[in-house]
């Protein structure tokens, strides 16, 4: 735990998601909120078919989605929800011609009925 999701869109180029997730995992470690590194799992979906609002104009967006066990205060999701805006609004450069919406969503997955295993080392 936790599980991050990123979907962006394919009129971003110079997006690297590879890059914007090890950022966001970096930041998710650096609030202290979870016990180790690997427990964080993160992954990313471009969209090639998408549409922002009902305008012609050129709109994209970044949209996070973190999804931890339940139980933090609204305060440290507050916290957390920030840094990774934080980290998002630092992957530009974002393209003139494009108005770009970037989002964090944070989500509560019930503790009692979650469960996982780890296998190998």
């Amino acid at each position: 735990m936790p599980h991050l999701h990123m979907e962006y869109t394919a009129n971003l180029p110079d997006l690297n998601a590879e890059v914007a997730l090890l950022r966001l995992n970096n930041a998710l470690v650096a609030s202290g909120q979870f016990a180790a590194e690997l427990d964080i799992k993160s992954r990313a979906v471009k969209h090639e078919t998408f549409r922002v609002g009902t305008s012609l104009v050129e709109r994209g967006f970044v949209h996070v989605k973190l999804a931890l066990l339940s139980g933090r205060s609204p305060e440290i999701k507050k916290q957390l929800s920030a840094s990774l805006l934080a980290v998002i609004q630092e992957l530009g450069p974002w393209p003139d011609e494009v108005n770009v919406q970037l989002c964090v969503e944070i989500l509560d997955i019930d503790r009692e009925p979650y469960a996982k295993a780890l296998i190998g080392q």
